[in-house]
């Protein structure tokens, strides 16, 4: 019994590795690590496809639970004080600088990358940055927890991260945490980084709201949806730690409770036909560099194929590159990171192209042996050199122009 128990576990270990093992780019730093790191990601991923297979839960279930194991406590040390707290009713974890200041702070708000269906501000590495960056900057550092799907779908992320940033803006909250007006910046990564480029562009065109964003930094993130064959989705389709077919599934989550969207997003037929005059906003074969270009040949998606009663395909909130031109004109100064092995790479090459464009002051950063969802590894023993590359090159943007 003991050696079919250990023939079992040798042919799930084979099954396993080949399932999981992918080329790791050359140029790639500490591409040991990188490559130990994506396959747990792969493991993680194929379980949880298999639990959900056989009924025993469901995948995002399974993932979720596995986020939760490196969550965090509010812990203050001797130069921050730390706590969870809500804006509105939306969950916050504040970073204060201990130390007294003759004039208000500047502030930033982090909102937190995960696809929508995981990660908090309770995790390691966003805790770890929002500490380093309080720090760092002597800075009032916000970081919200927004609602997860699919328990809760848009625009159910945006509303709280709207809510707790019109919440921080209020005159008695600013002069509360000693917070200059004029110098806040809202940041976010990946999934985060869309909701913080939504969040700006409606702060910024919303004649109510009194006082407006300085800056928005945007970490790998993503801005559209309704394109879903970009070059860097084609090139990085089996990439480092996040796949295309992950990224759909997720998505779907987030908008949908049709089972049969994801699949329509992989084949790209899934927008409505009165959607075709958004594409101008998303043609690659215009706004992405020659560089990134290659030899793709652009097509636009297949329109009207499918009957979705969607009105997420087609909203701003969900892809802030459909914004217009006179949107776009009233956005702050600017940073984008993008990595060169990222499914969600031209997102954000796209988003410099058309804020350049319009006349938006941008700094762009790319990352030649990036990958997305590098900031997760800052801290032991997942630390990786590439995370604090990023870190440091988002530190030095916001202490130069916040």
């Amino acid at each position: 019994m003991t050696g079919f128990k250990a023939l079992c576990l040798g042919l799930f270990c084979v099954l396993c590795a080949t399932h999981i093992h992918i080329p790791i780019p050359s140029n790639i730093e500490e591409r040991w690590k990188v490559m130990a790191l994506d396959a747990i990601a792969r493991t993680c991923t194929f379980m949880g496809r298999c639990f959900e297979n056989i009924g025993v839960m469901k995948f995002e279930e399974f993932i979720s639970m596995i986020f939760r194991l490196d969550y965090t406590q509010p812990l203050s040390d001797e130069y921050i004080t730390v706590t969870d707290t809500a804006f509105a009713g939306v969950p916050v974890r504040l970073y204060l600088p201990k130390r007294e200041s003759e004039t208000p702070r500047r502030a930033v708000i982090y909102i937190h990358g995960g696809a929508y269906c995981f990660g908090s501000f309770k995790q390691t590495g966003f805790d770890f940055l929002n500490r380093w960056t309080a720090n760092k900057l002597d800075a009032v550092v916000v970081a919200v927890d927004y609602r997860l799907a699919p328990q809760h779908r848009f625009p159910a992320q945006f509303e709280d991260s709207i809510t707790a940033v019109k919440f921080f803006l209020q005159d008695k909250i600013l002069t509360k945490y000693g917070v200059d007006p004029t110098r806040v910046c809202i940041s976010g990564d990946s999934a985060g980084g869309r909701l913080a480029a939504a969040v700006t562009q409606q702060v910024q065109n919303d004649l109510e709201i009194k006082h407006k964003i300085k800056a928005q930094a945007l970490l790998y993130p993503t801005l559209q949806i309704i394109d879903s064959y970009l070059p860097s989705l084609r090139e990085s389709e089996n990439g480092i730690i996040i796949t295309r077919e992950i990224a759909i599934k997720l998505l779907s989550l987030y908008l949908s409770e049709d089972e049969t969207l994801p699949e329509a997003m992989r084949r790209n037929q899934y927008m409505p036909v009165e959607s075709r005059h958004l594409f101008k906003f998303v043609n690659w074969s215009i706004l992405l560099p020659k560089k990134y270009r290659k030899d793709h040949v652009y097509t636009e998606p297949i329109l009207g194929r499918t009957n979705y009663s969607l009105p997420a395909l087609t909203d701003v909130r969900v892809s802030p590159l459909l914004a217009s031109d006179s949107q776009l004109q009233n956005l702050p100064l600017t940073y984008v990171l993008t990595c060169q092995y990222d499914i969600l790479r031209d997102d954000g090459l796209m988003y410099v192209s058309r804020l350049q464009n319009v006349g938006v002051q941008v700094t762009h950063d790319h990352i030649e042996d990036g990958f997305h969802g590098a900031l997760s590894y800052m801290t032991p023993p997942l630390y990786l050199h590439l995370s604090a590359r990023i870190r440091d090159m988002y530190i030095g943007w916001l202490d130069n122009n916040l």
